[in-house]
């Protein structure tokens, strides 16, 4: 979901809120208001009845039929009410319903009194309104009103200064159901929303949400270029050829705002970081090709050199009197040979860096491949002593596509260190195996082992392990043997990793993908 619709959703979900909001709050305070217009009105009906009519106990004890009749006469003049004379206890002495009740019959009492007592203290910190019991409907949720109704004294006390005050013989019970007062909560809403007043204020929540509708694309549309213009910068890369999209700082802006400026950051960045590609890339590329140029120039005089010298060697091989010569010779062809070797490597290395560089690979099964390079390495490790071995873990096929030549380089690398550092007596394993869709290779040797700190720099060009058993004599020793492997890897999209351990030797592991 994109920022855009998040945000209109959002202001359309708070729009709506709002106006559900507001609609039920215009409804409960219609409900309120016509609670307190019903309340107001039936106490005055009650205060009037009760100011004409003060004898209502007795008039129902004389004849109980006619004083039912006076009451509904009464309750002409106050349609949809209801009127109840109760005892002090609560219990139904005559009603103007049509329901017949019970006989007994108790209204709950509570509400009378707190309507009763709300009309002679008339506190206005009192509520508005009091909600009781409607007998004829069992409903506790209507809008009533009382009048406490005490029996006048038969006489009064010569004796006494004060008459004694009459005690509260019963209650005069109005019971108010306003017509069109919704009787449900459903109702009320739907009546809430079908009211015309509620009219204006959609329209103003409809306004509100427009205009931020409008502020939501206003704001998202230069955002959302500049989102496309990232993408396609991150689909290019730095390569110019990929289209560098307009700068706007050329181009006159419609408004000079944070985005516009953002946008125009962006696209100096990227002209910036193109930039410092392309002089990159033209010092790797000098690079490359001065350091081939010089490996090809110097293979040459090298080779010669070496020739020379091992002729040199062959001549005075017999000669007692040219040991002291000989053994110059040896030292300057060993060290001849060495830099015959870094110069080879660093030929290889440059080429493996070039872009143009192309695998040619072959599904073989890597099992036989190692078996051949065990098969040539093994005349050199009898001569130091050191027992190589092939280990197949999972006894199946190791099926995977490499370049054949390729592969075998790094392979050789690595067992030309694990062989440097590994003495005599003890043991070289190249261990294989699946796991899933991957093939691993290890070169597993029982040398002397890398310090922890050491094993970060291991494939870094050039970088070389001081801990050494013996003297560099293959191009491994120079620091470009572990690099060469990591670069093959890597172009047959896989990964290396080395572990070690002081003392017990080291595993270098090649991970490939296999088939």
């Amino acid at each position: 979901m994109t920022v855009r619709l998040r945000l209109a959703l959002t202001i359309f979900l708070t729009g709506l809120a709002t106006a559900l909001g507001v609609i039920v709050t215009v409804a409960i305070a219609f409900q309120r208001f016509e609670h307190e217009s019903t309340y107001e009105r039936a106490d005055a009906f009650l205060s009037r009845v009760t100011a004409q009519h003060d004898d209502l106990l007795e008039q129902h004890e004389r004849d109980p039929q006619a004083f039912v009749a006076m009451l509904r006469n009464l309750l002409l003049y106050a349609p949809d009410t209801q009127l109840y004379l109760l005892d002090d206890q609560g219990t139904v002495l005559a009603h103007t319903g049509q329901v017949h009740l019970a006989s007994g019959f108790k209204v709950a009492l509570a509400p009378v009194l707190e309507a009763a007592d709300a009309a002679t203290r008339r506190d206005i910190h009192h509520a508005a309104f009091v909600m009781g019991e409607d007998p004829e409907y069992m409903d506790a949720d209507a809008v009533i009103a009382a009048r406490a109704l005490q029996r006048a004294p038969p006489g009064t006390d010569a004796l006494q200064r004060a008459p004694p005050a009459p005690a509260i013989a019963g209650y005069l019970y109005l019971v108010s159901r306003k017509p069109g007062l919704p009787a449900t909560r459903m109702e009320l809403l739907r009546s809430g929303l079908t009211s015309p007043a509620l009219l204006p204020v959609l329209a103003v929540v409809l306004l509100t949400t427009g205009l931020a509708l409008w502020i939501i694309a206003a704001v998202t549309r230069p955002l959302r270029v500049l989102s496309d213009e990232v993408d396609g910068a991150a689909r290019t890369g730095f390569d110019p050829r990929g289209g560098a999209p307009a700068a706007i700082a050329d181009a006159p802006a419609a408004v000079d705002d944070e985005i516009a400026r953002l946008r125009r950051g962006f696209h100096a960045l990227l002209a910036r970081l193109r930039m410092q590609w392309d002089e990159l890339r033209r010092l790797d590329h000098f690079r490359r090709e001065g350091v081939s140029n010089l490996s090809h120039d110097l293979r040459s005089p090298l080779t010669a050199t070496v020739a020379c010298l091992e002729t040199l060697e062959a001549r005075w091989a017999g000669a007692g009197a040219r040991d002291e010569d000989r053994s110059l010779v040896a030292v300057a062809l060993r060290n001849t040979r060495n830099a015959a070797a870094m110069v080879r490597s660093l030929g290889d290395l440059a080429q493996l860096d070039e872009p143009a560089f192309e695998l040619h690979p072959m599904r073989l099964d890597l099992g036989e491949v190692l078996d051949d390079i065990a098969l040539r390495y093994a005349p050199r490790c009898a001569e130091r002593g050191v027992a190589l071995r092939c280990d197949a873990r999972g006894g199946e096929p190791l099926l995977a596509e490499v370049d054949v030549e390729l592969f075998e380089r790094a392979v050789a690398n690595l067992l030309d260190n694990a062989l440097k550092f590994t003495p005599a007596g003890r043991g070289v394993v190249i261990a294989t195996a699946r796991d899933g869709a991957r093939v691993r290779v290890a070169v597993e040797d029982q040398g002397c082992g890398i310090p922890a700190a050491e094993l970060p720099r291991l494939f870094d060009r050039l970088y070389q392990v001081r801990a050494s058993v013996e003297p560099a004599t293959s191009e491994a020793g120079k620091g470009l043997g572990l690099a060469i492997v990591k670069r093959i890897v890597e172009l047959h999209r896989g990964s290396v990793a080395v572990t070690s351990r002081p003392g017990a030797g080291t595993t270098v592991t090649i991970e490939l993908p296999g088939i």
